[in-house]
């Protein structure tokens, strides 16, 4: 019941105090020329910041993931996009589940811990 409440007021639009702990979000990251990579490489991760600033951040080697530094060429939003934004906890299983999915797609994940 607590499920659909929450539901609930997010289409009524209402700005409940749940609703403002929401602000985290899950990401993913095309990676290109990673040495031994796939071709269908990805970096998934998630963040309390926007997911263009945290890709941002990453590429000018703040807080960075080494990968996504190097080999980082754009976000993929298609791809993680409808599920933002959540709360912390929700990100935090979030970002494994989507990373397990995208394995099972094809692709080659790194992050997603």
């Amino acid at each position: 019941m607590k499920f659909l409440t929450h539901i609930l007021n997010r289409l009524k639009g209402r700005h409940t105090s749940a609703r403002r702990a929401e602000h985290h979000s899950v990401y993913v990251v095309l990676l290109e020329g990673v040495p031994g990579g796939s071709g269908k490489d990805v970096y998934v991760g998630m963040t309390g910041l926007t997911p263009e600033e945290r890709f941002a951040n990453q590429k000018k080697g703040y807080k960075k993931n080494s990968k996504v530094m190097k080999y980082g060429v754009r976000l993929l939003p298609e791809l993680y996009q409808h599920l933002n934004p959540m709360s912390y906890d929700e990100a935090c299983q979030m970002e494994q589940v989507l990373a397990k999915k995208l394995t099972k797609e094809g692709f080659h994940v790194y992050g997603g811990h």
